[in-house]
């Protein structure tokens, strides 16, 4: 097996995080690096004591809701929140940092990543977010799809 990339290392560990998302719709996983270390990971669930979703804690993900609709009722943090936020947590500053996150951002994280100073995205799936792309271009913020084959959600 050939020694992977740097980008295909840290997308890999984003996948080992996405591994542990309770979301019953999409798993998500995403890890935050500078200076290839990584600082915080994070997978979407819901907030620390509540059910998660497997276990009725978001009626959105439970619906017939399409993706990127009503985001705004879903209980669920996703993955790259629960990255700058475990980051906070812990004290750990993220700013000039690279995200690696298994999809695209939707809008809202993507905001919260412009904030915090993160300077690069690398993501191996699309979201149906053009909103998000947009916004990030004109931040100056670096997006980049790298191919890596996405695990999915059984259940």
């Amino acid at each position: 097996m050939a020694r992977p990339s740097w980008d295909e290392y840290f997308m890999r560990m984003a996948l080992l995080a996405a591994s542990r998302s309770t979301c019953v719709r999409r798993h998500v996983g995403a890890v935050v690096v500078k200076d290839r270390m990584v600082l915080s990971t994070g997978y979407n669930d819901t907030p620390r004591g509540l059910p998660n979703c497997g276990d009725g804690g978001c009626d959105r993900c439970a619906s017939g809701t399409p993706s990127g609709t009503a985001l705004d009722t879903c209980l669920c943090l996703h993955a790259e929140q629960n990255t700058i936020i475990q980051a906070a947590y812990h004290g750990v500053a993220i700013a000039g940092s690279t995200i690696y996150t298994t999809h695209q951002p939707c809008l809202t994280c993507a905001k919260m990543i412009v904030n915090v100073g993160i300077r690069r995205i690398v993501f191996a799936g699309d979201y149906p977010d053009l909103q998000a792309r947009q916004m990030l271009e004109q931040a100056a913020v670096a997006l980049e799809q790298v191919a890596v084959e996405l695990v999915p959600v059984s259940g």
